[in-house]
């Protein structure tokens, strides 16, 4: 079949796949964070795709969930005092914090680490209870990353394997 084709198949039948391991068997370890994994499966072929885009999805996001874990640790503690601006002084801080650190080569694809960022501050409201725990969300937040990122290349890799050498 052709690549366009291949990589359809691959994506649609690996995204059954993916969505019944949140939804069964990581149901209660990973609640509703399929999410999750979709993002840094889509910023693995964002990133260039291969290996260098696993890595940069795993690192840049995982990288960018420490940040806002951070940003909303900052807006529940020493920034509190500011009131309706505790939240966007955090996330403005975070957003500095990123990109300066894109300096460094594994952290130089700033959305990747925005979308980590992003998606631990999804996961701290979707798992809050009483009060918000950036801390309790960043682990299921980075697990989630690397599954979506290892779904990214099992994706391309499945895809090279149905497409159709032409000779």
């Amino acid at each position: 079949m052709t690549a366009y084709l291949a990589l359809a198949v691959s994506v649609g039948v690996l995204a059954v796949l993916d969505t019944w391991l949140f939804g069964v068997p990581l149901a209660t370890m990973l609640p509703g964070l399929v999410w999750i994994s979709f993002v840094a499966w889509g910023c693995h072929f964002h990133s260039g795709a291969g290996v260098k885009g696993m890595t940069t999805a795993i690192v840049g996001m995982s990288f960018g969930a420490v940040v806002g874990m951070a940003a909303i640790m900052g807006l529940m503690g020493p920034l509190a005092s500011l009131g309706d601006w505790a939240g966007p002084v955090a996330v403005g801080l975070g957003a500095f914090v990123i990109c300066l650190a894109s300096a460094v080569n594994l952290l130089s694809t700033i959305p990747a680490s925005v979308y980590g960022f992003a998606s631990v501050a999804g996961a701290t409201f979707l798992m809050a209870g009483e009060e918000m725990d950036p801390v309790g969300a960043l682990l299921p937040t980075i697990i989630s990353v690397i599954i979506g990122a290892v779904f990214g290349i099992v994706s391309e890799k499945l895809a090279g394997v149905l497409t159709t050498k032409e000779g």
